[in-house]
């Protein structure tokens, strides 16, 4: 759209940080200047009148003017505090002219303060907060914001009527809910546009033609649904003219181990790779294909892995260690947790095995999004959500305070009597005068001394996968940071206490009670708060297990979550949609979007 500007035009389209006639109706005016001739006068609003200046003085920190207003009939005073010499000049003695002001009644009589003179009336004046001058926005907005422009640049026609309306209204008012929909819509219209624009698509020779289904049989348990979907889904994919390009978001617990290795099934006898973030999670995920693809040759790649041929092996499992490697070709290349990668990681991986077509590329999250952003995604990639679990999680969740200790160290006793395990996640490793919580090392002596078999880890432990490996197999209590977010299954975890609960996200929290209760055990998260009252926040987190109604709520309660990685949060916030609320408005635009072909929009 840029492109249709003039040279003048587009700086200023560009100082705006819009780039479509679209991006410029996204602006609304701030308030509106009334220059509509008065017909009467309301206290402490603005006024316009036609009026003759009958007299003029200047005291030392005022300058008063008597009015005739003509329109009004009536004598009218106006007074300017700390005046500017060369105001003086503006009042005429005698002269007749437009002017406008704050009308304030005071005693009974009618004072206009800080008048200026207009040259025109007649007209409802838009006042915009941008980094241009005022006139020069209205110019903007008057030459190029019309019906026909807007449903030029893609919009339906009423939604356009309804963005004209917000900046040419017939009389001051405040938004309506159809020009607030109007303007979500448009919003979320150019957005997802956008993104779909940037979507490419690369044929690929691989197609896959393994039974998923008949594998899903020979399995001891069944597949839920969502699995089961998402396996269809990622199944077309494979199936197609173009490579895939698909994330899998599945809640914790939520099985996703299963459909990525029914993916692998999908592209036998084609050799597929999966990278993980951590040795643990790699190594877990190789035991589980040994295990369920035991007619598949699978190899792990960690840094300890002597370094050799891969050419015999159907599927390669490796940390970021494969990027140093020589992978030999592959039709599918998968990312599990991708959010722990950066991006030059993933595209590194998508580009090494030494391929002439271009593999199929899936990325696995445990990190739930809300529904509204995994929509609003899919214009740019195909998404699907596994939102449910193979079995119920019975975890009960408790905000609790510092009286509250004794009773919960009952509990913990009772649960490790039981051989089960008991996690305490805390906020730091070393004391620290800004936080009012214990740190591990503060901490881990009280544990110690109490119970045997304690275990102790953090971020910056360069043993930590070591020693969750060991907790796992012989631990009682295991003393960490949120390190153990995602990460090794813990199958004896029942208990999860997060000291210094506040200070987390909700997602955060999710994944951390989301440790607990994997085998169906009695589960229990605890969160300790040494804050008074009532946390909203935390009351309503103990009140849901879905990661993506958590997801949403994490929205509602932050204006920034550790939640949306993808492009909404790393460019331009949405000025107008809510992500957490507008669910119905994205189904609309995603349907719309369905039944037209936008045309590429410049920058």
């Amino acid at each position: 759209m840029i492109s249709i500007l003039s040279t003048e035009d587009a700086d200023k389209f560009r100082r705006l940080n819009v780039g479509s006639i679209l991006e410029l109706s996204l602006i609304a005016p701030s308030s509106f200047e009334d220059r509509r001739l008065s017909t009467q006068l309301t206290p402490n609003s603005s006024c316009v009148i036609d009026a003759t200046v009958e007299n003029i003085v200047r005291t030392p920190k005022t300058l008063k003017i008597t009015f005739f207003a003509h329109n009004l009939e009536s004598l009218i005073d106006g007074v300017i505090f700390n005046p500017k010499p060369y105001m003086i000049h503006q009042f005429p003695k005698n002269e007749r002219a437009f002017f406008s002001g704050k009308a304030v009644l005071e005693q009974g009589r009618w004072t206009m303060v800080h008048p200026i003179k207009i040259s025109a009336i007649g007209s409802l004046v838009p006042i915009y907060k941008t980094p241009l001058r005022a006139d020069v926005m209205r110019r903007l907005i008057e030459k190029y914001i019309s019906i026909d422009n807007l449903v030029t640049d893609g919009l339906p026609e009423p939604i356009a009527k309804e963005l004209y309306g917000v900046h040419f209204p017939d009389f001051p008012q405040p938004l309506s809910e159809e020009q607030i929909h109007a303007l979500k819509f448009a919003e979320l219209y150019d957005y997802m546009r956008r993104l779909r624009l940037k979507r490419r698509y690369h044929p690929t020779l691989y197609k896959a033609s393994g039974d998923a289904k008949s594998w899903s049989k020979t399995l001891p348990f069944t597949l839920t649904r969502d699995q089961q979907n998402a396996i269809h889904d990622i199944a077309h994919d494979l199936r197609g003219e173009n490579a895939a390009r698909r994330m899998i978001v599945g809640d914790v617990g939520s099985g996703k181990t299963m459909v990525i290795l029914a993916s692998v099934v999908l592209m036998y006898p084609y050799r597929s790779i999966l990278m993980a973030p951590t040795t643990i999670l790699a190594a877990q995920l190789f035991e589980e294909a040994q295990k369920y693809l035991p007619h598949l040759k699978i190899a792990l790649i960690t840094n300890a892995t002597k370094k050799g041929s891969l050419e015999a092996f159907d599927f390669i499992i490796g940390t970021h260690a494969l990027l140093y490697r020589e992978l030999p070709e592959a039709a599918l290349v998968m990312v599990d947790e991708q959010h722990r990668f950066g991006t030059a990681q993933r595209h590194a991986l998508s580009r090494l095995s030494e391929n002439n077509s271009p593999p199929h590329f899936l990325q696995f999250s445990a990190t739930p999004i809300p529904r509204t952003q995994a929509m609003i995604d899919s214009a740019h990639i195909d998404v699907s959500l596994i939102q449910q679990t193979p079995f119920t999680k019975n975890i009960t969740t408790r905000i609790i305070h510092k009286p509250d200790f004794s009773t919960l160290l009952e509990h913990i006793r009772s649960e490790v009597s039981q051989e089960h395990q008991v996690l305490i996640v805390y906020p730091l490793v070393e004391q620290s005068e800004n936080i009012n919580y214990q740190s591990i090392d503060e901490a881990r002596g009280f544990w110690e001394g109490k119970f045997s078999n304690v275990y102790v880890t953090h971020g910056k432990d360069k043993e930590k996968e070591e020693v969750l490996r060991e907790f796992r197999d012989k631990g009682t209590i295991l003393l960490a940071t949120t390190v153990v977010e995602v990460g090794i299954s813990l199958p004896r975890l029942t208990t999860v206490i997060i000291v210094g609960a506040e200070r987390l996200g909700l997602s955060t929290l999710h994944q951390l009670r989301g440790r607990v209760s994997r085998t169906g055990l009695q589960g229990y998260c605890y969160l300790y708060t040494n804050t008074s009252g009532k946390n909203e926040r935390l009351e309503a987190f103990s009140t849901c297990m879905s990661g993506f109604d958590i997801a949403a709520l994490d929205l509602k309660f932050r204006s920034s979550g550790d939640l949306l990685e993808g492009s909404i949060q790393s460019g331009k916030k949405l000025r107008w949609v809510d992500i957490g609320e507008d669910e119905e408005i994205v189904r609309e635009v995603k349907e719309y979007l369905g039944t037209v072909r936008p045309e590429p929009v410049e920058r």
